[in-house]
């Protein structure tokens, strides 16, 4: 992840330390701590999602622990950030060891997307995020 400096915008750092907590994953409440208990998450159709999805809360969370079944040692590396108002753009870089073979990737093969992220953050949390995945070949 990288680092963010220390006059960010609070939207921004919001976002930074989300994508942190997801690297850690071991604190599930401090991973729904970031959420409106009304978040709303789209993943838009993608290699791993073909149809795509949308999830509550308890969905989120739920596919953090699968995530966690699947994979290890998250990386989200920020790119690029826009701050408008509301919402929070970042472009990331995200890579993971797979715990799991998955297509042609045997078990602990790096496994690495590039995002585009969407958020709406409302009174200090993710109130929506929007994720538009571009997984590399496996």
């Amino acid at each position: 992840m990288t680092d963010s400096p220390n006059d960010e915008h609070p939207h921004l750092k919001l976002v930074r330390d989300y994508l942190r907590a997801l690297e850690d994953r071991r604190d599930e409440a401090r991973l729904a701590s970031f959420f409106r208990p009304d978040v709303q998450q789209r993943e838009f159709p993608n290699r791993l999602v073909e149809r795509g999805a949308s999830r509550d809360l308890e969905a989120l969370l739920a596919g953090s622990r699968k995530g966690q079944q699947v994979v290890q040692n998250e990386r989200y590396v920020v790119r690029n950030a826009l701050v408008d108002g509301d919402r929070v753009a970042v472009e990331v870089s995200w890579s993971a060891e797979l715990k799991v073979p998955l297509g042609s990737l045997p078990i602990g093969a790096t496994m690495s997307a590039e995002s585009a992220m969407f958020f709406r953050v409302v009174e200090g949390r993710l109130a929506e995020q929007h994720n538009f995945d571009c997984f590399a070949p496996f």
